[in-house]
């Protein structure tokens, strides 16, 4: 199982971005998706995340501008990011909880980078 993190860039302050987050391999469920972030010098902290049935929390700081949700028919998760803020760059990383036929277990994905410019 493998967790595949796209959609990063550089982007100025106030744009949008939507980030994905693909899950193959041998995949017989999955749970709770999460996307965290990572700054320069600082600790991961987690920033959404949506349930098997849809249900959503975010950190307040982007209540309002972030949207995560997910298709499970493809195993992927979304993380739509609007007026993005020169505090919002990071390395952002994706995390779901994922059922194959052996394990259950957390899996992360490689990160991508989010650059907002002033």
């Amino acid at each position: 199982v493998q967790l595949q993190a796209s959609g990063g860039g550089l982007v100025q302050a106030g744009g949008s971005l939507r980030l994905s987050c693909a899950a193959s391999g041998t995949i017989t469920s999955i749970k709770n998706m999460s996307w965290y972030r990572q700054a320069p010098g600082k600790q991961r902290d987690l920033v959404a995340t949506i349930s098997t049935g849809g249900e959503t929390t975010y950190i307040n700081s982007v209540k309002g501008r972030f949207t995560i949700s997910r298709d499970s028919a493809k195993n992927t998760g979304y993380l739509q990011m609007n007026s993005l803020k020169p505090e919002d760059t990071a390395v952002y990383y994706c995390k779901a909880y994922i059922g194959s036929h052996f394990l259950r277990a957390d899996y992360w994905g490689q990160g991508t980078q989010v650059t907002v410019s002033s």
